[in-house]
């Protein structure tokens, strides 16, 4: 039955890999809780047999209450919440001595403060059930350092030490909390951000993926599913990079 089961929120079902891992945990049996999701989206998921409710406007998890909002929706529909995805995340370049206040400011808000007040609000219920998965999706920009954008490598190494410390914090109650960083992913804003689209600048950009090719949303969703869809119970504290291994060299 619908109400037997599982329950997720995707806190962005419109962007990145949303979309991809709202049909991957329907595909597990879960019920969800979709952020700003698709038009078609929910009903996509009906077909596969998965109830979900939708919360407009909560892309900005730097404002603590989208993930307020996101939590209020899933104790009222279902009852429970056993596990979380979010990401967020604002690409600031220009090398360090070129930066501003400003630049500053939109990478701390936009990387680390979002993360903040994710953690902070998703994963009380968690710890009062006793259970639970929650998975932050980050950036290997914050394992390696990366060329011409300091700001947004420290503010995302930020972010992934936070979530460390938080699932330290956490593991006794017996929730789960890990990141994923990823970077050389297929998808639009990447492509647009980077001219990918050229033949030439795609060259370049796989030359420095050392599986030579880019990511696919498929791929990333699959791997995420794991630290979330309760088949994996003895992994707490990891930020994993996913990117073709090249936050490893």
């Amino acid at each position: 039955m619908s109400e037997d089961r599982p329950v997720a929120i995707i806190s962005n079902a419109s962007y990145y890999v949303g979309p991809e891992l709202a049909r991957t945990m329907a595909r597990r049996g879960f019920n969800l809780v979709l952020g700003d999701p698709l038009p078609d989206l929910p009903h996509e998921l009906s077909e596969l047999g998965t109830q979900s409710w939708t919360v407009d406007g909560v892309a900005d998890l730097a404002d603590p209450s989208s993930a307020l909002r996101l939590v209020d929706m899933a104790k009222d529909a279902y009852g429970r919440i056993d596990s979380v995805v979010f990401f967020s995340g604002r690409i600031v370049t220009g090398r360090f001595f070129e930066s501003t206040a400003e630049d500053f400011d939109a990478a701390v808000s936009g990387c680390f403060e979002s993360v903040y007040n994710a953690l902070r609000i998703f994963m009380p219920p968690l710890l009062e059930a006793g259970s639970g998965q929650v998975l932050a999706i980050t950036s290997a920009a914050g394992i390696k350092p990366v060329p011409n954008a300091p700001l947004y490598s420290a503010a995302r190494a930020a972010a992934n030490m936070l979530v460390k410390n938080v699932a330290a914090e956490a593991a006794a109650s017996g929730v789960q909390l890990n990141a994923v960083g990823t970077n050389f992913m297929d998808f639009d804003a990447f492509r647009a951000a980077t001219g990918a689209d050229d033949p030439d600048v795609m060259a370049r950009i796989v030359g420095n993926v050392p599986l030579g090719r880019l990511g696919t949303m498929s791929e990333l969703a699959d791997f995420c599913g794991a630290f979330i869809d309760g088949t994996s119970r003895f992994q707490t504290g990891q930020v994993v990079g996913v990117d073709g291994g090249w936050s490893a060299t």
